[in-house]
């Protein structure tokens, strides 16, 4: 085998197996949603005021499913170049929730996490893209 040829596997990229997580967490993000969404608003900075505003958590949650899907299939369909772009695109998901819980006077921890996955998708961003690059005359 030669060396060109396993490097056409996503799965020995850095960026496949970030985005493996990213769409588990946001699947998890999902059920919790919906499972516990007074305590899933609180966990994100941005606690309810009244129990019974719950549903827009769900709406949040029903978009988190379809962004960890949507992730996988790109991942299925080994499009590398698409998966780059869409980790480039979805940063502004977590910056923004950062500066909503900032602005909602949110401890520095919870957006430190939220900082903490936008630099994992410019990453994932990079990297994914950098892979694609280097494997494009392997994709058909």
């Amino acid at each position: 085998m030669s060396e060109r040829k396993w490097r056409r596997s996503p799965w020995l990229s850095l960026g496949a197996w970030l985005a493996v997580a990213l769409a588990g967490l946001m699947i998890v993000n999902t059920v919790r949603a919906f499972v516990e969404p007074v305590e899933f608003a609180r966990y994100m900075g941005l606690p309810l005021s009244d129990a019974a505003n719950a549903a827009f958590v769900q709406v949040y949650g029903l978009r988190a499913a379809f962004l960890g899907l949507f992730a996988l299939v790109l991942l299925w369909r080994a499009d590398m170049f698409a998966l780059g772009a869409f980790a480039a695109v979805a940063v502004v998901m977590p910056l923004g929730d950062a500066v909503l819980a900032a602005q909602a006077g949110a401890p520095v921890a919870i957006i430190a996490r939220h900082l903490i996955s936008a630099a994992v998708l410019i990453v994932m961003a990079y990297v994914t893209r950098r892979w694609a690059f280097a494997n494009a005359d392997l994709i058909p």
